[in-house]
């Protein structure tokens, strides 16, 4: 066969079903498990996960969804979560996943631009679903997770539970065969230094994804893996953690709703957990946890962490305290999220800033008129990204987020060392202005992280008559300790300049934190911000 007729390769859509489906078929032996409320944790097999999710896929194509028709999340790490997500996207519907810590009228602005027409809703978020619901006429039907029952809601829309909606209407379809730049998921930016923005993943663009977070200096997950997905899946796809697991046959330990420390430790310990995935504020609350009633977490090999910097004190603490080794990493919503990770090493204390892109990723540095800076290596710049998995244009937007050249503007300053590790050096709107000079919060919060006796650190530009801003400083104190104004200021005396020192401090019981873990900055410079 030689001309126009010749096809030298198979066609093979990039579809994010394949991973379920491979994982079912030859990831026999690995198991989706789900926290329960009481203890009772449940689990189920890839295969008896597949079946499950096509024959709702079945059900929700029965009820009037068509491809490219989206279907909103307002759920927990739990399997009718991930079934809702492979149904949805076996069939080219669009799974859209709605952070429940935000308000209702947030969330009926996500809905309203998504166009959602079904809502699923998990454990203890009914009132809240049916909030939206009476928010968003273009919700049509509401399906109940997680032991929810079909308690119908006030108003004329249809309310079931999925086992009722399996029960009485799953059938097997067939999945696939539309194309891959088809949309999979949608996903807004937490909001925590702006408006938030929809991203919209492509089959192709998760596909590609996972297999770059999958490489040997990267996750680098394996069939021998149970891997504790702390981190929600309703930010940024769980990291990719969903379509990882059952595309190398990894089991995933769902947590639900609860992810306190002693929850945690009793996951990993009955499940022999290997490798757990989460910001660093879920496991500063796993080591407080096991701090006060003692207890080990002896099948931990590795944690996998971003979402937020994580003090070097953390670092060392995590891993003499719980025997695993630290990966950190860096990634964005716009990025699927994965930007950058350090690879997996047996050694603690092998983690360098926030790691390397892996292969599929590229990174440039520039100045602030968007330059490359003539050396990448050593030099703080604005940090920008291109790849098969990075944003182009934001949802309802009429122009590209991207430049001329294709590269998007992460809004992060950013340090390459000599081996490519990157570093952040924080956010370009974050910085602070006083008297006509910068302020970089980054590097103070670095400093009084790493006292032992801080918990979480947040510096902030506060309004000054006389200069502009000036610092203040937010600080969460670690469980039981205290520690003097004086104290902190001292820690930084000689290391920044004496006019970077921040003028205020205030202590909270608890920092705000957004729902991706960082701390909410927005609502810090709502709070103690003005004059």
């Amino acid at each position: 066969m030689t001309g126009s007729d010749f096809q030298p390769m198979q066609d093979y859509a990039l579809t994010v079903d394949r991973f379920l489906d491979h994982g079912a078929k030859w990831q026999g032996q690995a198991r989706v498990i789900t926290a329960g409320a009481d203890g009772a944790d449940s689990a189920i097999d890839y295969a008896g996960l597949r079946d499950r999710a096509n024959r709702l896929s079945g059900a929700l194509l029965d009820r009037g969804l068509k491809p490219g028709d989206r279907i909103a999340t307002l759920a927990w790490n739990t399997q009718h979560h991930v079934e809702v997500w492979y149904a949805a996207m076996g069939v080219g519907l669009v799974c859209h996943t709605l952070n429940p810590r935000l308000t209702v009228a947030h969330l009926a602005s996500m809905v309203d631009q998504a166009k959602d027409r079904v809502l699923a809703v998990g454990a203890g978020l009914r009132d809240m679903a049916e909030a939206l619901m009476a928010a968003c006429p273009c919700l049509e039907q509401l399906i109940l997770l997680d032991g929810e029952g079909d308690v119908v809601p006030q108003g004329p829309r249809e309310a079931v539970g999925i086992e009722t909606l399996l029960t009485t209407s799953g059938r097997p379809v067939e999945w696939g065969g539309f194309d891959e730049r088809a949309e999979a998921g949608l996903c807004f930016t937490s909001g925590t230094t702006g408006a938030p923005k929809g991203v919209v993943y492509t089959h192709r663009s998760n596909y590609l994804h996972t297999v770059r977070s999958l490489q040997a200096d990267a996750m680098a997950l394996t069939a021998t893996d149970t891997v504790l997905v702390a981190v929600p899946m309703f930010h940024a796809n769980a990291w990719g953690l969903p379509f990882a697991g059952p595309a190398v046959g990894a089991s995933l330990v769902l947590p639900g709703r609860v992810t306190d420390g002693r929850r945690l430790a009793e996951l990993i310990n009955t499940h022999g957990v290997t490798v757990a995935v989460g910001v660093p504020t879920v496991w500063l609350g796993l080591l407080d946890h096991l701090d006060a009633v003692g207890g080990e977490t002896p099948s931990l090999e590795r944690i996998l962490i971003g979402g937020s910097s994580c003090p070097d004190t953390l670092l060392k603490r995590m891993e003499s305290r719980l025997g695993a080794t630290v990966q950190t990493s860096w990634g964005m919503t716009e990025l699927s999220p994965q930007g950058a990770i350090s690879p997996r090493s047996d050694k603690p204390g092998a983690a360098v800033g926030s790691g390397r892109p892996p292969m599929g990723l590229d990174l440039l540095l520039t100045d602030a008129s968007g330059a490359p800076l003539p050396d990448q290596r050593n030099a703080v710049g604005h940090l920008k990204v291109k790849g098969h998995s990075v944003v182009h244009t934001y949802l309802g937007a009429t122009e590209p987020a991207v430049d001329v050249e294709g590269w998007f503007d992460t809004g992060d300053l950013a340090i390459l060392d000599d081996a490519g590790n990157l570093t952040l050096a924080g956010r370009s709107k974050d910085l602070i202005k006083s008297g006509g000079e910068w302020i970089n919060p980054v590097e103070i919060e670095d400093i009084v992280g790493a006292l032992p006796s801080v918990g979480l650190v947040a510096v902030i530009g506060r309004a000054d008559p006389k200069w502009g801003e000036r610092p203040l400083m937010v600080i969460e104190p670690r469980q039981g300790q205290e520690i003097a104004d004086g104290d902190l200021k001292a820690s930084l005396k000689g290391r920044v300049a004496d006019w970077w020192i921040p003028d205020q401090i205030v202590r909270v019981s608890t920092m705000p934190l957004a729902a991706t873990g960082k701390i909410n900055k927005t609502q810090l410079r709502a709070t103690y911000g003005a004059a």
